[in-house]
């Protein structure tokens, strides 16, 4: 696929209308689910799995991203794009179905398996019919579909879980689901079809799979379920590393490597992917945590906690639209990286400071920070990494940086779930002792729901409270130390002017060496 399809204004509507449900497939998923975390780990025992839930559905996604973006490329978009809608809702369903933590963390990794083409999937269709220079505004209608998610997906959560069952969380994305394959069945059907020659770096996406999973397994495992300087994480460590190095030979050596190490070769590409990981990191992290706190500390009911993410939603919302125009309109977008790192820092470190008696009213104004910072980011990242790459690599491309955001939310949900479930147990413990014992029985807190917490005599709870508090505050120190991170990376970004498609170079970078347009 070497030209840009040329599509009037008309048909990129009639386009994004598909995009724009499957885009709302795939985002609203995780929403539903979060609200639901709290009663489903409570009622299968797996709170010392919690992360999992989500980490297995964003770490398959992770892995499967940069496949289904050469696929599109090989393939042509229609037909690897409705592939991945049939494989999320396949995992949906069986999710539903789940009876153990064991069942649904696999089940969630089928499903994330599809999602990964979902995501990639609408951002290389739009590359390929709406140039860069134009792309901002389209963007930030799809961007937009994020915070959308983000605020009915938690409500439609929270609703399932307070008055039918959280199995429903599950289901509910087969009627969107259907609809959503049946528009692009049709809306994708002039997009151009792919090279034609399908030759899947299968060696490749094995051992990216091997390493990326190695190393999600440190983060989870490492101080928890085995000591740092155990042999199981030196082991994983070792495994991580040699991994790593063999896919780098790998992908050099490929015909078609499944993750084409040339865009890599661009500056700002490089510095777009680190931005992004940062992001993901702060963002899944943030949203697989916010419920936990929300419903055991404020007392909020399900549906409620899902209400109560609206202003943080709202915010990434608005600003995703406005920054978009401003893109497009101005060509300029290296100040909306700099003041939605610094956003997002704050946002995150102003929730480091929440305790039980934190108001919702502050937990309301706090959100509004990060969601501003997290609408800065959210489209801009993504536009640079692809304004970086050459047209016929766009999928490839997209994928890459598809791919580095969804490795930085795997590693945030494992390490921020892991150090807020640790300092909850410890904080816990220490605070109720023998009566939480007595009172509660073995492995209690691992199979607390709220509705449970509730019942429990009020020193107890308190201090489940407190547990919970400390493992928050915990957490978000941590997150808050990666996005300032994203704050030095950010100002090292230069700006490029972003093409139109009389602009676009029309072959692949070869290996190791930057495009003419790289500083």
């Amino acid at each position: 696929m070497t030209q840009p399809a040329r599509f009037t204004h008309r048909e990129i509507i009639i386009t994004m209308s598909g995009l724009v449900i499957a885009m709302l497939l795939a985002m609203l998923d995780n929403m539903i689910v979060a609200p639901a975390l709290p009663t489903i780990v409570g009622e299968l025992h797996g709170l010392n799995r919690l992360g999992w839930v989500t980490t297995g559905y964003v770490l398959a996604s992770t892995v499967a991203t940069p496949i289904w973006g050469k696929l599109g490329d090989l393939l042509g978009r229609r037909i690897t794009f409705l592939s991945s809608i049939a494989v999320f809702l396949v995992g949906s369903a069986l999710c539903g179905m789940s009876q153990n933590m064991g069942e649904l963390i696999a089940f969630r990794a089928l499903q994330g398996l599809g999602a990964g083409g979902l995501m990639v999937g609408v951002m290389a269709v739009l590359a390929d019919i709406i140039p860069p220079r134009e792309r901002g505004k389209y963007q930030g209608v799809t961007m937009a579909v994020m915070p959308v998610a983000l605020i009915g997906g938690p409500l439609v959560g929270g609703f399932i879980t307070d008055n039918l069952d959280w199995r429903w969380a599950f289901y509910v994305n087969l009627p969107l689901g259907v609809v959503a394959l049946a528009v692009c069945w049709f809306v994708l059907a002039k997009l151009p079809r792919g090279a034609g020659k399908v030759t899947i770096d299968w060696l490749g996406a094995a051992l990216l799979s091997v390493w990326i999973t190695a190393l999600v397994l440190i983060t989870t495992w490492g101080g928890t379920e085995y000591a740092w300087a155990s042999p199981q994480i030196l082991g994983l460590a070792t495994v991580t590393v040699a991994g790593l190095a063999a896919f780098i030979v790998v992908e050099r050596r490929a015909a078609e490597p499944i993750m084409p190490l040339s865009v890599f070769a661009n500056r700002n590409f490089v510095l777009a992917g680190a931005l992004s990981l940062i992001v993901g990191f702060a963002m899944f992290g943030g949203i697989t945590l916010l419920p936990q706190f929300q419903q055991y500390v404020q007392g909020a009911s399900a549906t409620n906690s899902g209400l109560l993410l609206m202003p943080m939603m709202l915010a990434a919302m608005a600003v995703s639209l406005v920054g978009g125009q401003l893109i497009t309109r101005t060509g300029h977008y290296r100040a909306l990286l700099i003041v939605g790192t610094v956003l997002m820092t704050g946002g995150l470190a102003l929730f480091a400071t929440m305790d039980v008696g934190t108001s919702r009213f502050m937990t309301g104004l706090f959100m509004v920070v990060l969601g501003v910072g997290m609408g800065c980011l959210m489209q801009t990242t993504m536009l640079i990494a692809q304004n970086s790459s050459p047209i016929n690599a766009i999928g490839a491309a997209t994928g890459a940086a598809t791919f580095v955001r969804n490795m930085g939310g795997s590693l945030g949900v494992s390490l921020l779930s892991t150090l807020y479930i640790n300092r909850l147990l410890d904080t816990f413990t220490e605070n109720a002792g023998v009566a939480a014992s007595r009172a509660t029985g073995s492995g209690s807190a691992a199979a607390m729901t709220p509705a449970m917490l509730r019942a429990l005599p009020e020193p107890i709870r308190h201090a489940f409270q407190l547990g919970v508090s400390d493992g928050i505050q915990a957490a978000f120190i941590l997150g808050a130390i990666v996005a300032a991170v994203g704050i030095v990376v950010a100002l090292f970004i230069e700006h490029v002017p972003l093409r139109g498609f009389a602009d676009a170079p029309k072959a692949e970078i070869p290996t190791g060496q930057a495009p003419a347009n790289a500083h």
